[in-house]
C-alpha cells in the first residue's frame, strides 16, 4: 500500500468489482489496494497449455480441481483477495464456491507474467501464498521461458529443457516446461 492511501477492505472491493463497468474486467485485491489484471493471448494460451495437462492428470487420477482465475480470500484477511492464474484444491470434500471469493487458499498457486508484471510483485505473491497456507506455487515466465517453483521449505528454477513435476502434492504429474510456452 503507498504511503497516504487508505487500504481498501474486502467489502469496499466487493462493491467495486460488482459496478457495472467493472463486471468484464480482473482485479485483484493486494494488500488493499486493487490492482487490475491485464492478460494478453500468449498469456491465455500459456495458461491454457498448463491448466489443461494440470487438469487433465488431476482428473484421470481423481486428485482434487482444477480453476483458472478463481478469487480466494484468506480467513481473516480483509485486504486481499488473490485471483492466481491457475489453481489446485486436493480436498474435495470442501464445497464449490459459486458466489464471490473462495473462503480459504488453494493447495497450488499458478501466475503467469503479463507484460505488466514485475517479477518483483510476482515473487511478492508466491510468498504470500506460502504465508497463507498454499503448499506449491508456480510463477511462469514466457521470456526466458522458465518456470520458479517455490515450497515451504524449498524454490528452484526450471528452464525449458527439464520438467515440471508436481512433488508430493501430485505424485507422478510431469510436464516438460517447454510444452508450456508452445504458441
Amino acid at each position: 500500500m503507498l504511503a497516504g492511501k487508505q487500504a481498501v477492505t474486502a467489502a469496499e472491493y466487493e462493491a467495486f468489482i460488482a459496478r457495472p463497468e467493472n463486471l468484464e474486467r480482473r482485479f485483484e485485491l493486494i494488500e488493499g489496494e486493487i490492482v487490475e489484471k491485464m492478460p494478453t493471448q500468449q498469456h491465455g494460451i500459456i495458461t491454457l497449455n498448463l491448466a489443461g495437462e494440470l487438469r487433465a492428470f488431476v482428473k484421470a487420477h481423481s486428485l482434487g480441481r482444477v480453476a483458472v482465475e478463481a478469487r480466494y480470500r484468506p480467513p481473516d484477511d480483509a485486504e486481499n483477495d488473490r485471483l492466481p492464474d491457475i489453481s489446485f484444491v486436493a480436498d474435495l470434500s470442501k464445497p464449490v464456491t459459486e458466489d464471490g471469493a473462495v473462503p480459504f487458499m488453494p493447495d497450488l498457486a499458478v501466475e503467469v507474467k503479463s507484460p505488466t508484471d514485475s517479477v518483483r510483485k510476482l515473487r511478492e505473491k508466491a510468498r504470500f501464498y506460502l504465508a497463507h497456507g498454499v503448499r506449491l506455487v508456480w510463477l511462469v515466465f514466457p521470456e526466458p521461458r522458465i518456470v520458479e517453483v517455490y515450497a515451504p521449505d524449498d524454490e528452484y528454477t526450471l528452464s525449458a529443457d527439464q520438467s515440471l513435476t508436481g512433488g508430493d502434492l501430485l505424485p507422478g504429474f510431469t510436464l516438460p516446461v517447454r510444452q508450456i510456452f508452445e504458441v
